[in-house]
Protein backbone atom coordinates (compact mmCIF):
# COMPACT_ATOMS: atom_id res chain seq x y z
CA UNK A 1 0.00 0.00 0.00
CA UNK A 2 1.34 3.44 -0.90
CA UNK A 3 -0.01 6.38 -0.68
CA UNK A 4 0.29 9.21 -3.36
CA UNK A 5 3.93 11.10 -3.07
CA UNK A 6 2.65 14.02 -2.47
CA UNK A 7 1.91 13.21 1.10
CA UNK A 8 5.38 11.66 1.98
CA UNK A 9 6.08 14.81 4.38
CA UNK A 10 3.45 14.02 6.53
CA UNK A 11 2.37 10.33 6.04
CA UNK A 12 3.05 7.53 8.74
CA UNK A 13 5.74 5.56 7.77
CA UNK A 14 5.50 2.05 5.57
CA UNK A 15 6.06 -1.33 6.81
CA UNK A 16 9.55 -1.21 4.79
CA UNK A 17 10.88 2.28 6.58
CA UNK A 18 10.23 0.66 9.42
CA UNK A 19 12.81 -2.03 8.86
CA UNK A 20 15.05 0.49 7.47
CA UNK A 21 14.51 3.26 10.53
CA UNK A 22 15.48 0.31 13.28
CA UNK A 23 18.93 0.37 13.38
CA UNK A 24 19.20 4.23 13.59
CA UNK A 25 16.46 3.85 16.28
CA UNK A 26 18.77 1.32 18.67
CA UNK A 27 21.86 3.89 18.52
CA UNK A 28 19.46 6.87 19.68
CA UNK A 29 20.51 7.60 23.40
CA UNK A 30 17.17 9.12 24.18
CA UNK A 31 15.46 6.23 22.94
CA UNK A 32 17.64 3.99 25.44
CA UNK A 33 16.94 6.87 28.08
CA UNK A 34 13.26 6.72 27.88
CA UNK A 35 12.99 3.37 27.88
CA UNK A 36 15.52 2.96 31.23
CA UNK A 37 12.75 5.52 32.82
CA UNK A 38 10.09 3.06 31.92
CA UNK A 39 11.26 -0.34 32.03
CA UNK A 40 14.03 -0.45 33.96
CA UNK A 41 18.12 -1.19 32.81
CA UNK A 42 18.02 -4.44 32.42
CA UNK A 43 14.43 -5.05 30.59
CA UNK A 44 15.55 -1.81 28.49
CA UNK A 45 18.76 -3.06 26.94
CA UNK A 46 17.23 -6.37 26.62
CA UNK A 47 14.36 -4.60 24.40
CA UNK A 48 17.05 -3.12 22.67
CA UNK A 49 18.66 -5.78 21.76
CA UNK A 50 15.72 -8.44 20.58
CA UNK A 51 14.01 -6.01 17.72
CA UNK A 52 15.31 -7.74 14.88
CA UNK A 53 11.99 -9.33 14.40
CA UNK A 54 10.10 -6.51 13.97
CA UNK A 55 10.03 -5.02 10.22
CA UNK A 56 6.53 -3.88 10.13
CA UNK A 57 4.65 -1.50 11.54
CA UNK A 58 2.24 -3.88 13.34
CA UNK A 59 5.32 -5.74 14.53
CA UNK A 60 6.46 -1.97 16.16
CA UNK A 61 3.26 -1.47 17.67
CA UNK A 62 3.29 -4.38 19.19
CA UNK A 63 6.61 -5.71 20.06
CA UNK A 64 7.83 -2.05 21.39
CA UNK A 65 4.88 0.33 21.77
CA UNK A 66 2.74 -2.08 23.30
CA UNK A 67 5.21 -3.15 25.75
CA UNK A 68 6.34 0.57 26.30
CA UNK A 69 2.20 1.51 27.24
CA UNK A 70 1.47 -1.67 28.73
CA UNK A 71 4.95 -0.66 31.21
CA UNK A 72 3.30 2.87 31.66
CA UNK A 73 -0.42 2.05 32.07
CA UNK A 74 1.16 -0.25 35.21
CA UNK A 75 3.29 2.40 36.63
CA UNK A 76 1.12 5.36 36.49
CA UNK A 77 -2.86 3.99 36.29
CA UNK A 78 -4.92 2.49 38.56
CA UNK A 79 -7.06 1.26 35.78
CA UNK A 80 -7.82 1.68 31.93
CA UNK A 81 -11.35 1.55 30.28
CA UNK A 82 -12.12 1.48 27.13
CA UNK A 83 -15.78 1.25 26.57
CA UNK A 84 -18.10 1.61 23.36
CA UNK A 85 -16.64 -0.68 20.86
CA UNK A 86 -19.07 -1.27 19.63
CA UNK A 87 -19.35 1.60 17.70
CA UNK A 88 -16.33 0.75 15.95
CA UNK A 89 -16.76 0.44 12.14
CA UNK A 90 -14.25 -2.71 10.94
CA UNK A 91 -15.49 -2.69 7.43
CA UNK A 92 -15.24 1.40 6.88
CA UNK A 93 -13.55 2.66 10.02
CA UNK A 94 -13.69 5.90 12.01
CA UNK A 95 -12.46 9.03 12.31
CA UNK A 96 -12.68 9.58 16.03
CA UNK A 97 -12.52 13.10 17.15
CA UNK A 98 -11.95 13.50 20.88
CA UNK A 99 -11.33 16.07 24.14
CA UNK A 100 -7.06 16.28 24.73
CA UNK A 101 -5.84 15.12 28.23
CA UNK A 102 -2.58 13.90 27.46
CA UNK A 103 -0.32 14.74 24.70
CA UNK A 104 1.24 11.46 24.38
CA UNK A 105 -0.75 9.26 26.12
CA UNK A 106 -4.79 9.87 24.44
CA UNK A 107 -3.70 8.24 21.68
CA UNK A 108 -1.16 6.05 22.05
CA UNK A 109 -3.77 3.96 25.35
CA UNK A 110 -6.47 4.00 23.23
CA UNK A 111 -3.77 2.69 20.06
CA UNK A 112 -3.22 0.16 22.79
CA UNK A 113 -6.55 -0.90 23.88
CA UNK A 114 -8.06 -1.06 20.18
CA UNK A 115 -5.23 -3.77 20.06
CA UNK A 116 -6.01 -5.66 23.61
CA UNK A 117 -9.48 -5.70 22.05
CA UNK A 118 -8.43 -7.25 18.71
CA UNK A 119 -9.24 -4.23 16.64
CA UNK A 120 -7.37 -2.11 14.19
CA UNK A 121 -5.22 0.58 15.49
CA UNK A 122 -5.61 3.87 13.80
CA UNK A 123 -3.48 6.55 12.50
CA UNK A 124 -2.61 9.92 14.96
CA UNK A 125 -2.24 13.43 14.12
CA UNK A 126 0.44 15.22 15.62
CA UNK A 127 1.21 18.70 15.63
CA UNK A 128 4.99 19.31 14.34
CA UNK A 129 5.49 21.51 17.18
CA UNK A 130 6.17 18.05 19.50
CA UNK A 131 8.49 16.67 17.22
CA UNK A 132 11.39 18.58 18.63
CA UNK A 133 13.92 15.99 17.77
CA UNK A 134 14.27 13.52 15.23
CA UNK A 135 14.50 10.27 17.21
CA UNK A 136 10.71 11.82 18.19
CA UNK A 137 9.38 12.33 14.59
CA UNK A 138 10.91 9.13 13.70
CA UNK A 139 9.23 7.01 16.96
CA UNK A 140 6.03 8.31 16.26
CA UNK A 141 5.70 7.98 12.51
CA UNK A 142 6.36 4.50 12.84
CA UNK A 143 3.47 4.38 15.22
CA UNK A 144 1.21 5.51 12.59
CA UNK A 145 1.69 9.16 13.35
CA UNK A 146 1.05 11.50 9.99
CA UNK A 147 2.22 14.88 10.97
CA UNK A 148 -0.35 18.40 11.20
CA UNK A 149 2.47 21.35 10.04
CA UNK A 150 1.35 24.11 12.80
CA UNK A 151 3.79 27.17 11.23
CA UNK A 152 3.33 29.00 7.70
CA UNK A 153 1.81 31.90 6.58
CA UNK A 154 -1.94 32.83 6.28
CA UNK A 155 -1.71 31.58 2.74
CA UNK A 156 0.77 28.93 3.42
CA UNK A 157 -1.32 27.40 6.38
CA UNK A 158 -4.63 27.18 3.86
CA UNK A 159 -2.89 25.01 1.65
CA UNK A 160 -1.39 23.21 4.75
CA UNK A 161 -4.66 22.91 5.89
CA UNK A 162 -6.00 21.52 2.24
CA UNK A 163 -3.40 18.89 2.37
CA UNK A 164 -4.17 17.28 5.55
CA UNK A 165 -7.72 17.14 4.48
CA UNK A 166 -7.35 15.71 1.43
CA UNK A 167 -4.67 13.30 3.40
CA UNK A 168 -7.62 12.19 5.70
CA UNK A 169 -10.41 12.17 3.50
CA UNK A 170 -7.74 9.67 1.52
CA UNK A 171 -7.05 7.33 4.40
CA UNK A 172 -10.60 7.33 5.53
CA UNK A 173 -12.35 6.68 2.16
CA UNK A 174 -10.10 4.93 -0.33
CA UNK A 175 -8.06 2.55 1.88
CA UNK A 176 -10.65 2.49 5.26
CA UNK A 177 -8.37 2.86 7.99
CA UNK A 178 -9.18 4.63 11.17
CA UNK A 179 -7.73 7.80 12.35
CA UNK A 180 -7.70 9.86 16.08
CA UNK A 181 -7.75 13.64 15.76
CA UNK A 182 -8.05 15.79 18.63
CA UNK A 183 -11.17 18.38 18.57
CA UNK A 184 -8.88 21.39 18.46
CA UNK A 185 -5.18 22.57 18.16
CA UNK A 186 -3.67 21.57 21.84
CA UNK A 187 -5.57 20.68 24.93
CA UNK A 188 -8.04 22.33 26.59
CA UNK A 189 -6.17 23.11 29.17
CA UNK A 190 -8.84 24.11 31.46
CA UNK A 191 -11.09 21.25 30.59
CA UNK A 192 -13.66 23.08 29.00
CA UNK A 193 -13.48 20.87 25.55
CA UNK A 194 -15.05 22.56 22.71
CA UNK A 195 -14.84 21.42 19.29
CA UNK A 196 -13.03 24.19 17.21
CA UNK A 197 -15.12 25.04 13.84
CA UNK A 198 -11.64 25.26 12.19
CA UNK A 199 -11.53 21.63 12.62
CA UNK A 200 -14.45 21.18 11.06
CA UNK A 201 -14.01 23.22 7.87
CA UNK A 202 -10.65 21.92 7.55
CA UNK A 203 -12.13 18.40 7.17
CA UNK A 204 -14.83 19.73 4.29
CA UNK A 205 -11.72 21.59 2.23
CA UNK A 206 -11.26 18.16 0.40
CA UNK A 207 -15.22 16.97 0.28
CA UNK A 208 -17.99 17.76 -1.79
CA UNK A 209 -19.72 21.16 -1.25
CA UNK A 210 -22.47 19.98 0.79
CA UNK A 211 -20.62 20.34 3.97
CA UNK A 212 -22.82 17.34 5.74
CA UNK A 213 -22.48 14.67 3.51
CA UNK A 214 -18.81 15.53 2.88
CA UNK A 215 -18.46 15.33 6.84
CA UNK A 216 -20.71 12.13 6.92
CA UNK A 217 -18.61 10.64 4.49
CA UNK A 218 -15.63 10.38 7.01
CA UNK A 219 -17.84 8.54 9.52
CA UNK A 220 -16.92 11.24 12.45
CA UNK A 221 -17.45 9.43 15.94
CA UNK A 222 -17.19 11.35 19.31
CA UNK A 223 -15.13 9.74 21.70
CA UNK A 224 -14.45 11.21 25.22
CA UNK A 225 -11.55 11.01 27.37
CA UNK A 226 -11.41 11.29 30.99
CA UNK A 227 -7.97 11.04 33.45
CA UNK A 228 -9.17 10.70 37.22
CA UNK A 229 -5.91 12.81 37.85
CA UNK A 230 -4.09 15.15 35.28
CA UNK A 231 -0.64 14.92 35.73
CA UNK A 232 0.21 18.23 34.48
CA UNK A 233 -2.89 19.82 36.14
CA UNK A 234 -0.22 22.01 38.27
CA UNK A 235 1.92 22.79 35.10
CA UNK A 236 -1.07 24.09 33.00
CA UNK A 237 -2.35 26.13 36.38
CA UNK A 238 1.26 27.42 36.53
CA UNK A 239 0.68 28.40 32.84
CA UNK A 240 -2.15 30.34 33.28
CA UNK A 241 -0.61 32.73 35.77
CA UNK A 242 2.45 33.28 33.71
CA UNK A 243 0.35 34.11 30.63
CA UNK A 244 -2.06 36.21 33.05
CA UNK A 245 0.95 38.18 34.25
CA UNK A 246 3.26 37.98 31.20
CA UNK A 247 1.24 38.46 28.18
CA UNK A 248 3.72 37.86 25.54
CA UNK A 249 4.81 34.33 27.76
CA UNK A 250 5.08 31.33 25.10
CA UNK A 251 6.05 28.05 26.70
CA UNK A 252 9.60 27.08 25.69
CA UNK A 253 10.66 23.54 23.95
CA UNK A 254 12.25 22.66 27.38
CA UNK A 255 8.85 22.99 29.05
CA UNK A 256 7.03 21.12 26.34
CA UNK A 257 9.25 17.99 26.57
CA UNK A 258 8.86 18.54 30.44
CA UNK A 259 5.13 18.26 30.07
CA UNK A 260 5.58 14.97 27.92
CA UNK A 261 7.68 13.53 30.24
CA UNK A 262 5.22 14.30 33.48
CA UNK A 263 1.87 13.51 31.36
CA UNK A 264 3.48 10.25 30.69
CA UNK A 265 5.17 9.11 34.24
CA UNK A 266 2.66 10.83 36.00
CA UNK A 267 0.17 9.17 38.40
CA UNK A 268 -3.57 9.08 36.48
CA UNK A 269 -5.71 6.63 38.52
CA UNK A 270 -8.35 5.90 36.63
CA UNK A 271 -8.85 6.31 33.09
CA UNK A 272 -11.69 6.07 30.70
CA UNK A 273 -12.38 6.09 27.38
CA UNK A 274 -16.19 5.94 25.69
CA UNK A 275 -16.32 5.45 21.92
CA UNK A 276 -19.72 7.25 21.04
CA UNK A 277 -21.78 6.63 17.95
CA UNK A 278 -21.02 8.21 14.58
CA UNK A 279 -22.37 11.54 13.90
CA UNK A 280 -25.33 11.41 11.44
CA UNK A 281 -28.06 12.73 9.89
CA UNK A 282 -25.46 16.26 10.06
CA UNK A 283 -28.23 18.05 6.86
CA UNK A 284 -31.23 17.85 9.87
CA UNK A 285 -28.95 18.92 12.60
CA UNK A 286 -27.63 21.62 10.05
CA UNK A 287 -31.20 22.51 9.21
CA UNK A 288 -31.66 25.68 6.91
CA UNK A 289 -28.55 27.83 8.55
CA UNK A 290 -26.22 29.39 5.96
CA UNK A 291 -22.95 27.15 5.09
CA UNK A 292 -20.88 30.05 7.17
CA UNK A 293 -22.48 29.24 10.06
CA UNK A 294 -22.96 25.04 9.72
CA UNK A 295 -19.67 23.97 10.93
CA UNK A 296 -20.62 25.76 14.60
CA UNK A 297 -23.50 23.87 14.75
CA UNK A 298 -21.91 21.00 13.68
CA UNK A 299 -18.90 21.48 16.00
CA UNK A 300 -21.67 21.93 19.46
CA UNK A 301 -23.44 19.01 17.81
CA UNK A 302 -20.07 17.05 18.47
CA UNK A 303 -19.65 18.79 21.59
CA UNK A 304 -22.90 17.17 22.83
CA UNK A 305 -21.95 13.67 21.98
CA UNK A 306 -18.00 14.22 23.65
CA UNK A 307 -19.86 15.29 26.99
CA UNK A 308 -22.58 12.77 27.17
CA UNK A 309 -19.36 10.08 26.69
CA UNK A 310 -17.49 10.98 29.79
CA UNK A 311 -17.20 8.61 32.53
CA UNK A 312 -16.61 11.06 35.86
CA UNK A 313 -14.93 10.48 38.99
CA UNK A 314 -15.82 11.76 42.38
CA UNK A 315 -12.64 14.15 42.02
CA UNK A 316 -14.62 16.18 39.07
CA UNK A 317 -18.10 16.26 41.46
CA UNK A 318 -16.32 17.45 43.83
CA UNK A 319 -14.88 20.28 42.06
CA UNK A 320 -17.59 21.19 40.55
CA UNK A 321 -19.21 21.67 43.56
CA UNK A 322 -16.38 23.73 45.01
CA UNK A 323 -16.05 26.16 42.06
CA UNK A 324 -19.99 26.68 42.14
CA UNK A 325 -19.60 26.85 46.24
CA UNK A 326 -22.62 24.34 46.82
CA UNK A 327 -23.93 20.96 46.95
CA UNK A 328 -25.36 20.26 43.69
CA UNK A 329 -23.49 16.89 42.76
CA UNK A 330 -23.45 15.80 46.61
CA UNK A 331 -24.78 12.55 46.00
CA UNK A 332 -22.04 11.65 43.87
CA UNK A 333 -18.93 11.68 46.21
CA UNK A 334 -18.57 10.69 50.08
CA UNK A 335 -17.04 13.45 52.78
CA UNK A 336 -13.22 11.10 52.50
CA UNK A 337 -13.61 12.23 48.53
CA UNK A 338 -13.63 16.01 49.30
CA UNK A 339 -11.46 15.56 52.11
CA UNK A 340 -9.08 13.28 49.64
CA UNK A 341 -9.40 16.05 47.22
CA UNK A 342 -8.54 18.92 49.57
CA UNK A 343 -4.76 17.28 50.34
CA UNK A 344 -5.09 17.01 46.87
CA UNK A 345 -5.48 20.38 45.37
CA UNK A 346 -2.96 21.51 48.38
CA UNK A 347 -0.24 19.68 47.40
CA UNK A 348 -0.50 20.48 43.55
CA UNK A 349 -0.51 23.80 44.61
CA UNK A 350 2.65 23.70 46.39
CA UNK A 351 4.87 22.00 43.32
CA UNK A 352 4.12 25.35 42.36
CA UNK A 353 7.32 27.82 41.88
CA UNK A 354 7.03 31.12 40.08
CA UNK A 355 7.25 35.12 40.85
CA UNK A 356 4.30 35.88 42.90
CA UNK A 357 2.24 32.96 43.35
CA UNK A 358 -1.53 33.91 43.32
CA UNK A 359 -2.40 30.46 45.31
CA UNK A 360 -6.06 31.67 44.87
CA UNK A 361 -5.96 31.91 41.30
CA UNK A 362 -4.10 28.94 40.79
CA UNK A 363 -6.54 26.84 42.69
CA UNK A 364 -9.59 28.35 40.61
CA UNK A 365 -8.00 26.78 37.72
CA UNK A 366 -7.00 23.67 38.72
CA UNK A 367 -11.06 23.21 39.79
CA UNK A 368 -11.72 24.19 36.19
CA UNK A 369 -9.77 21.46 35.07
CA UNK A 370 -11.98 18.91 37.28
CA UNK A 371 -14.73 20.89 37.18
CA UNK A 372 -15.95 21.99 34.13
CA UNK A 373 -16.22 18.10 32.75
CA UNK A 374 -18.99 17.38 35.61
CA UNK A 375 -20.07 20.88 34.46
CA UNK A 376 -20.72 20.35 31.17
CA UNK A 377 -22.39 17.07 31.02
CA UNK A 378 -24.56 17.86 33.43
CA UNK A 379 -25.77 21.05 30.86
CA UNK A 380 -27.05 18.35 28.43
CA UNK A 381 -28.14 15.64 30.66
CA UNK A 382 -28.86 12.49 29.51
CA UNK A 383 -25.07 10.88 30.43
CA UNK A 384 -23.60 7.73 29.71
CA UNK A 385 -22.76 7.00 32.82
CA UNK A 386 -22.73 8.43 36.40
Amino acid sequence: MKYPERFDNIRRFYDEEVAQMLPQIRKMPEIGGILQIVLGKDYAEYLLRNLGPVNTVDDFQREVIGVLVTAIEHKTCKDVQLLGTENYDLEHGNLFVSNHRDIVLDSALLNSHLFYKGLPTTQIAIGNNLLAYPWITAAVRMNKAFVVKRDGSVKEQFIISKELSEYIRMVRTEYNESIWIAQREGRAKNSDDRTAPAIIKMLTMSGARDMAASLEELNITPLSINYEFDPCDYLKAREFQLKRDMPDYKKSQQEDLLSMKTGIMGYKGRVVFVIGKPLSNLKAVCGDAPRNEQAEIIAEALDKEIFKGYHLFPINYVAADMLEGGTRFACNYTAADVKAFEKYLASRIELIDIPGKDEAFLKGKILEMYGNPALNQDKIGDAVNR
